[in-house]
């Protein structure tokens, strides 16, 4: 189950009476509001999450413990998936196949993903606005737009409960301005009400299978044996790393890339079978694969990023010849 918070763009005007500068002002401070209400307040939440076609009601459970957020996502829709995250690891429960699935946690924000605080990378990508919002949840609402400058990045709209900024609804846009993920909260509680005991996960994991992966040191970009000969606006190569994966002789390279706030993975393995693989792209909701063949090498770039930036991504990537052995012919 991939981490759910997929908010939203499409550009709103700044309000008649305030200027463009105060404007921009007021969308960064909500900005910030959100993300540290986000990581740092105590919430137990119902929402719908649609991507596409697709929608699926989910609860998410989170508390602040020594300064870092223990966390629960819970499927309702009948799987019985759980994502519980503690201050030192992510557990995945999947019921349909009796496994766990444990890995190091990488990161302090919310399952609910954050927006980047505001600085010169992301102004450089966004632009930000406010406007003034219907009530929902019987909260006043504040809307916030980031819009993308170019057309590889999507936009992000998100109604905050004007109290704690807290996102009650959001939208991820593509350059069209059509919602294509969406999470809406049916009910929110936020506040000390929410007891820890509501953190522990409702499966009973007796007999099921764990699986525990290693913490991977990731290898900056320098290293890499395969680099990009172009790449969209903003995005750079920010961690490479190798990992075995089942059935497959050779380790898969695994690199990074992001713009400070979308971030794409690129997989590079061997080609199985005879004969070139052709290009294929899917979607689902908001997050985008691209595959293609390069000397013998199948690589696959996924992200929550338009289908042209994973593409464009993909294509471009090459391998990197190995130095020059000194003294040699």
């Amino acid at each position: 189950m991939r981490r759910v918070f997929l908010v939203s763009l499409a550009s709103i005007t700044a309000l008649a009476t305030a200027s463009p500068v105060a404007a921009e002002s007021t969308a960064r401070d909500w900005l910030e509001r959100m993300t540290r209400s986000l990581a740092s307040l105590h919430y137990d939440g119902l929402f719908i999450h649609t991507a596409g076609s697709q929608s699926e009601s989910m609860r998410i459970v989170h508390r602040t413990v020594d300064g870092r957020s223990v966390e629960r996502l819970v499927s309702l829709d009948g799987s019985g998936r759980e994502i519980v995250r503690t201050p030192e690891e992510v557990h995945f429960y999947l019921p349909d196949r009796r496994v766990v699935l444990v890995e190091p946690r990488s990161d302090d924000g919310s399952l609910l993903k954050a927006l980047p605080a505001p600085g010169p990378q992301l102004d450089a990508l966004y632009t930000l606005a406010t406007s003034p919002g219907s009530r929902l949840l019987r909260r006043d609402v504040q809307i916030l737009d980031i819009r993308p400058r170019d057309a590889y990045r999507y936009g992000y709209r998100m109604w905050l409960d004007v109290d704690t900024a807290m996102p009650l609804r959001s939208e991820v846009l593509d350059a069209e301005a059509r919602t294509v993920e969406s999470i809406q909260f049916t009910k929110l509680e936020i506040g000390d009400a929410v007891t820890a005991g509501e953190l522990e996960p409702a499966v009973d994991a007796a007999g099921y299978q764990w699986l525990r992966a290693r913490q991977r040191a990731e290898r900056r970009s320098p290293q890499a044996s395969w680099m990009p000969r172009r790449m969209p606006p903003g995005f750079r190569l920010v961690a490479t790393r190798t990992q075995a994966m089942p059935g497959l002789p050779m380790r898969t390279q695994h690199l990074i890339f992001s713009d400070g706030f979308a971030s794409v993975s690129v997989f590079i393995e061997p080609a199985a079978g005879k004969g070139p693989v052709p290009p294929e792209s899917t979607s689902v909701g908001s997050a985008n694969a691209f595959s293609t063949q390069v000397n013998g090498q199948v690589v696959t770039a996924v992200g929550e990023v338009p289908p042209a930036t994973v593409r464009e991504i993909a294509t471009s990537l090459a391998p990197v010849a190995p130095p020059a052995t000194a003294g040699g012919p």
